[in-house]
């Protein structure tokens, strides 16, 4: 490549690259624009949210409940320990007789 062919490509290389991002960077933009705009959720319709609310609602209920229903059980098996470490106490007859 001869000094006049560099004189020649050199300035066409240069305006290439000039052509290329004066062109580029809007179409870069609008690219990543309408890639954003794609991933944006769809809004959530009013009724949805309602009926999600009362399900929640209704699960704490429930966990309210059945926290107390083991809170009972708790309570019942303790009841029931004592009871029967108070029988272990008491001597039985047939053990009284033998004495």
């Amino acid at each position: 490549m001869g000094p006049e062919m560099a004189a020649v490509v050199v300035p066409l290389a240069g305006m290439a690259m000039i052509v290329s991002i004066v062109l580029g960077i809007p179409l870069v933009r609008a690219y990543t624009k309408r890639v954003d705009s794609r991933g944006a959720p769809p809004a959530i319709p009013g009724d949805v949210t309602a009926r999600l609310e009362r399900i929640e609602h209704a699960i704490d209920a429930m966990a309210v409940e059945v926290e107390r229903i083991a809170e009972g059980q708790r309570f019942t098996t303790k009841l029931l320990s004592e009871r029967a470490s108070s029988r272990e106490a008491l001597p039985t007859r047939a053990t009284e007789g033998r004495s």
